[in-house]
């Protein structure tokens, strides 16, 4: 993931200090949002525990859920 492309890219996260973290931000959000790795795992592989690792999310306007898409609708529905 060291290119000069994806550098630029990771420089832009406003959270994090060293661009080494904002790039493991972005490959761990980009595996949770695709259901590869749960919640308990990102949050360790960023060091944080998970209500900071879902705080960040928040301040970032990023919505995850640990419900499906379906179990989200019929929430909704209810």
């Amino acid at each position: 993931m060291n290119t000069p492309q994806t550098r630029e890219i990771a420089s832009e996260v406003p959270i994090f200090q060293a661009i080494e973290q904002k790039e493991d931000f972005l490959f761990v959000l980009g595996a949770l949002f695709a259901r590869v790795i749960s919640l308990q795992k990102a949050a360790e592989i960023m060091g944080m525990e998970v209500d900071g690792f879902l705080k960040t999310l928040d301040l970032l306007g990023l919505e995850f859920s640990y419900l499906t898409d379906e179990d989200v609708a019929i929430e909704k529905s209810w």
